[in-house]
């Protein structure tokens, strides 16, 4: 009996403490969880909804420099292999330049060989929009900023699995946050 008793104490225990492990994943605000990571990160905020930022022209030169606002406000592009993160290996967060909206993780970027960040997924699909693009004689689905409509690169589906899909970003259009 007195057997029984300690077996039934000591699985209680096991159980107790297996509950605690359990809830301290759970995501908030301040975290989310993305294909092989938590990202838990005081200065990131993970919205729900995609509330629109609305600058004028001015407002928007004031923050941006040369570069970075003709690649997010004029749909420019850096030349390739030039910019900060196409080879970055840094574990974290990458953002957008112009509203902070966390938009990568660097557990979905991997090396593609084209010169600029490529990402086979954003954190959440609802901060990165998709319009058709038909510049340059060709047809290409252009990414963009859900939160400030900021443009960040391409999509195209020559990526790796799981989702077949290569984010080409420009560096330009980023932050990045490390965990």
């Amino acid at each position: 009996m007195l057997k029984t008793a300690l077996i039934l104490s000591l699985a209680l225990i096991i159980f107790s403490a297996s509950q605690c492990t359990t809830s301290e994943k759970t995501p908030s605000v301040k975290a989310v969880s993305t294909a092989n990571q938590m990202i838990a990160n005081d200065s990131l905020e993970f919205p729900k909804d995609v509330v629109k930022i609305e600058k004028t022209e001015d407002e928007w030169k004031a923050q941006l420099n040369e570069l970075e606002y003709n690649v997010l406000r004029e749909e420019g592009t850096e030349r390739a292999f030039t910019a900060g993160y196409w080879d970055s290996k840094n574990v974290g967060v990458y953002t957008c330049k112009a509203c902070n909206l966390p938009l990568f993780s660097s557990d979905t970027k991997f090396k593609s060989g084209t010169g600029w960040p490529s990402y086979w997924q954003p954190i959440n699909t609802t901060y990165v929009g998709e319009t058709k693009d038909t510049r340059y004689g060709m047809t290409r689905t252009e990414v963009h900023c859900n939160r400030c409509d900021g443009h960040l690169g391409h999509v195209f589906n020559d990526g790796p699995k799981p989702t077949g899909l290569r984010y080409c970003i420009n560096s330009a259009s980023l932050n990045f946050v490390e965990n």
